[in-house]
């Protein structure tokens, strides 16, 4: 097994993780969902939205990138990047539609959805491939999306995939031309789409480790597995337990 950095989940001595590149996304990938976040741990939440955010988008491939450094959590520890993309690969096992990108892993500084958005269009262009992206987020996070780094080049590079959470439906449109950057100029760029949401978080799930409580049925059982067999969450390990 390559060796890795703890810190950023690169393998050491790849030349800037181009080995592995070809394995996020293929040619014919014309529309792709990005869905990011932390994943800390994955958990069935996360799956059940790309899987259907996939199913009504027709999307041919769903990348899962986990974000090196949050912006928003940047005071706060965060379990190693290798241990968190392990989790996430272990997970989409299975489903030839999803895939894993390190592209935020690879890159210094915060992991601006922006500027990762903007590195999948260019290599996209470089290899001659028209492809439609389409960014995956909550109505939580869509209702901050002005507070992000460059919410309208975020716009202008991908479509929004808006799904609910418990207690924050969808937006209507009269709320997305008032909100969004933009205004009503880019209400055509958004699409909502009425996902089953799942109430636990990745939080609950590290708050139930950390207890000792059983994690069944909120995480894939190899995910379960993997956070049992190195310790993480636990008060007593030096991984991440917030």
């Amino acid at each position: 097994m390559t060796d890795r950095d703890r810190t950023t989940g690169r393998a050491k001595g790849s030349p800037g993780g181009s080995a592995v590149r070809a394995a996020w996304i293929e040619p014919a990938d014309k529309r792709v969902g990005i869905l990011g976040g932390t994943f800390d741990p994955i958990h069935y939440g996360h799956l059940v939205i790309a899987e259907q955010v996939r199913e009504a988008l027709q999307l041919d491939r769903v990348l899962f990138v986990p974000a090196a450094m949050p912006p928003h959590k940047l005071d706060e520890p965060v379990t190693p990047a290798v241990d968190r993309v392990a989790m996430v690969e272990l997970a989409i096992a299975g489903n030839p539609a999803f895939a894993v990108s390190r592209v935020e892993l690879e890159r210094d500084g915060p992991s601006y959805t922006a500027d990762t958005l903007a590195e999948l269009s260019d290599e996209a262009a470089r290899g001659g491939v028209a492809r439609d992206f389409y960014f995956i987020l909550s109505t939580e996070a869509l209702a901050d999306l002005r507070g992000w780094y460059e919410p309208e080049r975020l716009l202008a590079l991908a479509h929004l995939a808006v799904v609910p959470r418990p207690g924050a439906p969808l937006p209507d449109a009269t709320w997305l031309a008032a909100n969004l950057p933009g205004g009503a100029a880019s209400t055509g760029r958004v699409v909502c789409i009425d996902t089953l949401p799942l109430a636990h978080s990745a939080s609950d799930v590290r708050a139930r480790a950390a207890a000792g409580h059983s994690i069944r049925y909120l995480v894939p059982p190899a995910v379960e597995a993997f956070i049992r067999d190195h310790r993480l969450y636990l008060s007593n390990n030096t991984q991440r337990i917030a």
